[in-house]
């Protein structure tokens, strides 16, 4: 209950640093609204001020946010005239899909090479490894997105193009947003196998990152833990050597790798810009980029608290994880 409760304030945190940091931005959301021929007119501009609640208080202004927050309402897109809360309804699914199967991309592989690079420290395969990952992490991802579309779509023709499905593919009824998943719930299997073809590139250029991140930070955590008494004390015991893995070093090892991944989810939620750009994902990413360059306030709004909301949610599933992995924390 102490978690939840801390998680409400930072919720309520995040509202006052989105609202004031979106107040501060050195330009006027009025002309960026209006555009140049309407904002001349002082009448529409204090007609359109009124309307927004822009000629009140500060204080006032986030008041009203913040009541209008608690009905669901995230405001209406200067831009579109649309509700927040629809637009961004519709794009996070999109970035959601992407991001739950990078971060399995990635820890799948991640954890796996940096358990075998602890089990061959100091052999030829842990400073492969290790080269890797760091070449991984060093990898501008813009360039990588680039440079595996040209590749794998347009020389090899290995995966199919941009876009959440092909051309001629038929979107499965709604009912998580998740293509993949929605299509199996419908049976359209033909659908699935479509979307999941589409996903793969971009899924794994935002892993790769997420990759040699784990990769090394598995290594360390798993290293440590192989020179604790009680593994010494299980080789002792002649337990077998899957065993010792498994039940004593994964376990011991899992709850920093645990704090990795979720702050690498939470990363691949909000970074997926570059890529979504790229594979015209029209994702969450690509919405918040279109409303930062329209000075589209309100949206902007929206998509930072959600983010930080997001942030919020998979801290609150990892301080519960670490219970359930390590009794010790329960007990405290």
């Amino acid at each position: 209950m102490t978690r939840l409760g801390l998680s409400v304030l930072l919720v309520f945190g995040v509202t006052v640093v989105t609202f004031i940091l979106t107040n501060l931005v050195p330009a006027d959301p009025v002309q960026a609204a209006l555009g140049e021929q309407a904002a001349a007119d002082p009448e529409i501009v204090a007609r359109f001020r009124e309307q927004a609640g822009l000629d009140k208080p500060l204080l006032v202004q986030y008041f009203t946010y913040v009541g209008r927050l608690l009905t669901g309402d995230l405001g209406t897109s200067n831009q579109t005239r649309l509700p927040v809360a629809d637009e961004i309804g519709r794009a996070f699914p999109a970035t959601a899909e992407l991001a739950l199967v990078a971060i399995v991309i990635s820890i799948v592989i991640g954890v796996g090479l940096g358990m075998w690079a602890a089990l061959r420290r100091r052999r030829p395969a842990d400073h492969i490894i290790r080269a890797v990952s760091l070449i991984g992490l060093s990898v501008p991802t813009f360039w990588l997105a680039l440079l595996m579309y040209y590749v794998f779509f347009f020389k090899l023709r290995v995966f199919p193009g941009s876009g959440r499905l092909s051309p001629a593919a038929i979107a499965p009824p709604k009912v998580t947003g998740l293509y993949t998943v929605d299509s199996i719930l419908s049976g359209q299997m033909s659908t699935f196998w479509d979307a999941l073809s589409h996903l793969i590139l971009p899924a794994l250029v935002l892993a790769l990152y997420t990759v040699g991140l784990l990769t090394r930070f598995a290594r360390s955590s798993i290293l440590e833990v192989l020179n604790q008494d009680y593994i010494k004390a299980a080789k002792a015991k002649g337990l077998p050597f899957r065993v010792i893995i498994i039940r004593y070093v994964l376990r011991g090892a899992l709850v920093p790798i645990i704090t990795i991944v979720g702050l690498a989810f939470g990363s691949l939620l909000s970074g997926t810009v570059l890529v979504e750009k790229v594979y015209a994902w029209h994702g969450l990413g690509e919405y918040a980029f279109t409303a930062a360059t329209k000075l589209d306030l309100p949206a902007v709004m929206g998509v930072g608290l959600i983010v930080g909301i997001v942030y919020i949610g998979i801290n609150f599933i990892v301080d519960v994880l670490y219970g359930v992995i390590d009794p010790r924390v329960r007990i405290q």
